[in-house]
């Protein structure tokens, strides 16, 4: 066999390896139907959406976007490659990094013998920019279709306190960038190499723009994952450090290029406010470990290093507060969102967000007792009453409004017997009452 044959042979079996990865990646992309239910204007609505996802075991786990599934899905249904439609339940999600986990109805899998591939992942921490890699998704709704691009950047920060239906992201991780097409229904899909391994699970593109297309890691995708599968969750500390990046700014307080993180801010009430830290203070060290926020993307390992931490850890910080030098510990609470758990009394007309640490911090409210009214339906006892948006209500019938099941708990009573219902509310830091009649 000659040199040429040899090379030949090798290449085009290096082509038919690379063409079953990719197959074997169509087969295990799917797209996904999402009913769902949202709390405004004072009653329940419900909306339809679709997405893609990625199954990514043969126990039918499926890999998706937070913004594509969430907690409020009262119906999902899946289109396997094979163009079935199977039901799918949620088993976890993580608006932090705008992920989710699904799985199939295995139940319903074994009755009508469906079948299914799972695909594989990639090391997205050894890509190179220039790299060519395929986005699969359900572009508008048109399933299983293949863009093609390459990575444009391996690294874009870009943090979002309202991306996730209102929730926060992106501020524990950069993003890859990329100029293969991602349109709206990709969300959710993988971000493929041409040998079909996931390293990265596309996330959103910029309306308007020409190609511009980010996706989340497939690292840390993979990882989020396996922690969403056995907790349902992903628990993390904060400390309620605001980071900002130092470039062009070390000059004025007298550091080497490269050394600290600027503080841009702190929370109120947070435990770095009660440890004494302040927003323009620059954090030299965590834990003993020296660290470098010079530029915005080394933000997102930062935050990282300190919501990986157990809650309940205790933090030691290397503080410089103006030309002073100190070193400050404090104990971290566990990581919240601003936005809590939505409902609707429909009886009443008012439709509730609970009222979460984080948000009673930012607004500088006393504690976390409370529902702050998100919508009014006109006509119904709580406009009657005098209830308007941005109210919070923090009692009924005098009871505080601790958790919102002790809300449910006293609506389902009014249910049961309608009967004036008494109701303290806070607005514009003044408390009144309000009566709602049936």
């Amino acid at each position: 066999m000659t040199a040429f044959a040899l090379l030949t042979g090798l290449a085009t079996s290096a082509h038919a390896e690379m063409s079953r990865g990719f197959r074997r990646l169509m087969d295990a992309v799917v797209r996904i139907d999402v009913r769902e239910v949202a709390y405004e204007a004072g009653t329940q609505q419900y909306s339809y959406s679709i997405g893609s996802g990625v199954i990514i075991s043969k126990d039918g786990l499926i890999l998706t976007n937070a913004h594509v599934v969430s907690p409020r899905a009262i119906e999902i249904s899946v289109t396997l490659a094979s163009l079935e439609r199977v039901s799918a339940h949620l088993v976890g999600w993580d608006h932090w990094t705008d992920l989710a986990v699904l799985k199939l109805d295995a139940a319903e899998v074994a009755r009508r013998k469906l079948t299914f591939a799972h695909a594989r992942f990639g090391d997205s921490d050894r890509l190179y920019v220039g790299e060519d890699v395929y986005a699969v998704g359900t572009p508008h709704g048109l399933s299983r279709t293949v863009t093609r691009g390459i990575i444009s950047n391996k690294d874009r920060y870009f943090q979002d306190n309202y991306a996730v239906r209102g929730y926060e992201t992106g501020a524990f991780n950069t993003w890859l960038q990329t100029d293969a097409a991602i349109n709206p229904g990709n969300s959710g899909g993988p971000l493929v190499l041409s040998n079909g391994e996931v390293i990265g699970i596309n996330s959103r593109g910029y309306i308007g723009a020409d190609n511009l297309g980010f996706a989340i890691p497939g690292n840390v995708a993979k990882a989020v994952a396996q922690g969403l599968v056995a907790h349902g969750r992903i628990t993390r500390s904060y400390a309620g450090l605001v980071f900002g990046a130092l470039q062009d700014l070390e000059r004025f307080y007298d550091l080497s290029v490269n050394t600290g993180v600027l503080v841009n801010s702190v929370d109120v009430g947070s435990p770095a406010a009660k440890a004494g830290v302040r927003g323009g203070d620059i954090v030299l060290a965590i834990d003993g470990v020296k660290v470098d926020g010079r530029f915005p993307e080394q933000l997102p390992p930062i935050q990282a290093r300190i919501a990986a931490l157990p809650v309940g850890s205790t933090l030691t910080l290397r503080v410089k507060h103006g030309n002073e030098i100190r070193t400050v510990s404090l104990v971290t609470e566990r990581l919240e969102s601003r936005v809590g758990e939505e409902y609707a009394f429909v009886k009443w007309g008012v439709s509730v967000r609970k009222v979460s640490r984080t948000y009673a911090r930012e607004n500088q409210l006393p504690n976390d007792v409370g529902m702050l009214v998100i919508g009014i339906q006109p006509g119904f006892p709580a406009d009657v009453a005098g209830l308007a948006r941005g109210d919070i209500i923090t009692s009924i019938d005098q009871k505080p409004i601790t958790t919102l099941a002790v809300a449910k708990s006293l609506y389902a009573g009014y249910e049961r017997k309608p009967a004036p219902t008494l109701v303290e509310a806070r607005r514009d830091r003044t408390v009144s009452l309000y009566v709602m009649k049936p």
